[in-house]
C-alpha cells in the first residue's frame, strides 16, 4: 500500500508518516524542504496514484493586526493552506480510481481564531471544500481533521508556546492528531470534518442545518444542483 503526506517533515507530518508506516504503508513525504511546493500545480503533475493521501501542509501568518498584514504573507498562507489542498485533490482525482484523501484543516476552520484571522480563513476554506467536493470525486473518499492547538515547532517559530503554557491551556500531542487522521482515513463516511481536542475522542463535527427557503409559507427544501 502506498501513501503520501504533504508537509511530511513538520511536527504533525512526521507523526502521520510514522502512524501510516505502522499500518503497513510505504509513505512518501512531500515537503518544501525536499523541493515540493504544494501550491505549484506543475509539482502535482508528477504525483501518481496512492491508496491514501494526507494533505497536511499548512502555515500561519501570526499577524493579529490586519493593518500590518503584508500582502505576500497573506498570499503565501492562502497558497499553501488552500491551493495545496485544492491542487492536490484535483490531481489525485485524476489519477486515483478509489482510495482516501484526508486534509488537515483546523479547529480554526470551525470557529473564529482572532490570533490569526487569515489562518482561520484558509482553514474555513478547507472545511467548505472537503464538504462540497466529496460527492463529486466519489468513489474516492475525502475527510478533514480539525485539530486544536498542537505541540509542534510551529509554536516556537511564532512565539506562542509561552502564552499557552502561562494560561495552562492543554496542547495536543502530534501522535494524537495522527491517530485522528487514521480514524478519518478509515471512516466509512466522506465529506466529514473530525474535531480533535485534548481529552476528547475525535469524532465527526455535527454542523447545524441552516434555515431553508419558503414559498407561500411552505418549506421547499434544498435547491437543485446541476451535475
Amino acid at each position: 500500500m502506498k501513501a503520501l503526506v504533504t508537509g511530511g517533515e513538520g511536527g504533525l507530518g512526521r507523526a502521520m508518516r510514522a502512524r501510516l508506516e505502522r499500518e503497513g504503508y510505504e509513505v512518501e513525504s512531500l515537503d518544501l524542504v525536499g523541493g515540493f511546493d504544494v501550491s505549484d500545480p506543475a509539482a502535482w503533475e508528477r504525483v501518481e496514484a496512492v491508496d491514501l493521501a494526507v494533505l497536511n501542509a499548512g502555515i500561519l501568518t501570526a499577524e493579529r493586526e490586519l493593518a500590518k498584514l503584508r500582502p505576500e504573507d497573506y498570499r503565501r498562507a492562502v497558497a499553501v493552506n488552500v491551493d495545496g489542498v485544492v491542487f492536490g485533490t484535483q490531481r489525485l482525482a485524476q489519477v486515483m480510481e478509489g482510495g482516501t484523501i484526508v486534509a488537515t484543516a483546523s479547529l480554526a476552520g470551525l470557529v473564529g481564531m482572532p490570533l490569526d484571522a487569515i489562518y482561520s480563513l484558509t482553514k474555513h476554506a478547507v472545511v467548505g471544500f472537503v464538504r462540497s467536493i466529496a460527492p463529486a470525486i466519489a468513489p474516492i473518499r475525502i475527510n478533514a481533521i480539525c485539530p486544536g492547538i498542537a505541540d509542534t515547532p510551529m509554536l516556537d517559530r511564532h512565539d506562542q508556546r509561552a502564552m499557552f503554557a502561562e494560561a495552562g491551556f492543554p496542547l495536543l500531542h502530534p501522535e494524537e492528531v495522527a491517530d485522528a487522521m487514521w480514524l478519518a482515513a478509515t471512516s466509512d463516511g466522506t465529506g466529514e470534518c473530525w474535531f480533535v481536542q485534548p481529552g476528547r475522542n475525535p469524532a465527526p463535527f455535527r454542523f447545524a442545518n441552516v434555515p431553508g427557503p419558503r414559498r407561500d409559507g411552505e418549506t421547499v427544501g434544498l435547491p437543485p444542483i446541476a451535475r
